[in-house]
């Protein structure tokens, strides 16, 4: 686990897995984003302690979609923290059943043919990739006063009802995996939308990009793989480049 402080200004990130959540302070208060494997439970504990903060202080879970990595502990934070879940419409019911999801690939066979993804799969079914409960979610917008200068951007493609946040104010977008920059399913590094294995609809996933690009952004935070400083103009080139895998 890493859990780095400050990666964009009040946001910070817990790594496990090649997977990211964030932290999010707005205004004495914080919002997660993103809800990472169960094995991430003791780490947000941990992370809030170093922020001096506890689950009383967090708002709520902001899911960018609700595949299986980015849900494992959000059913334990509304149950034992009290705190709400939110999902765009399109993806609560993959909220509550968060293996159902539709992908062009086979799950089982793209593995053989992309063995350098193993590692980073075998890794993420170690902190609890299958064994991850759905959750009970409210659907998006946020509510009123809740990190009032999020600007949600619909991003459909890697699930029907992807989105990412963007921070106008501190230069970063949160993309989801609707654009990483490590794909768990291939091992492959750099900025790329995730492999079919994985997503509902590799061309939609590559049309959405331009909404990315949209935000102009110079900081992109994946959910999974490092930060990509150069602006999200160059990342969404890069992206488009590498096209479907």
């Amino acid at each position: 686990m890493t859990f780095i402080r400050d990666v964009a200004e009040g946001v910070h990130v817990i790594t496990r897995a090649h997977t990211n959540m964030f932290l999010v302070e707005d205004a004495g208060r914080l919002l997660v984003v993103d809800a990472g494997l169960p094995a991430f439970w003791p780490e947000i504990g941990a992370a809030l302690d170093e922020l001096g903060a506890s689950p009383s202080d967090v708002e709520g879970v902001l899911l960018t979609h609700a595949h299986f990595d980015h849900v494992g502990c959000a059913r334990r934070m509304r149950t034992e923290w009290r705190v709400p879940v939110w999902v765009h419409a399109a993806d609560r019911f993959l909220a509550l059943h968060p293996y159902s999801y539709r992908h062009e690939r086979s799950r089982f066979g793209y593995p053989l043919t992309h063995p350098g993804g193993l590692p980073f799969l075998l890794r993420m079914a170690a902190d609890g990739a299958l064994t991850v409960h759905g959750v009970d979610s409210a659907p998006l917008p946020l509510p009123d006063g809740i990190l009032r200068e999020a600007a949600l951007v619909e991003t459909p493609g890697h699930t029907d009802g992807h989105v990412a946040i963007h921070l106008p104010s501190r230069d970063v977008v949160f993309s989801g995996d609707a654009l990483v920059t490590l794909d768990p399913y291939n091992g492959r590094t750099g900025p790329q939308i995730v492999a079919g294995a994985a997503t509902a609809d590799s061309g939609q996933a590559l049309a959405s990009l331009s909404a990315l690009r949209e935000t102009g952004a110079t900081s992109v935070l994946p959910g999974h793989g490092g930060p990509w400083r150069r602006g999200v103009d160059s990342a969404v080139s890069e992206a488009v480049r590498r096209g479907v895998d």
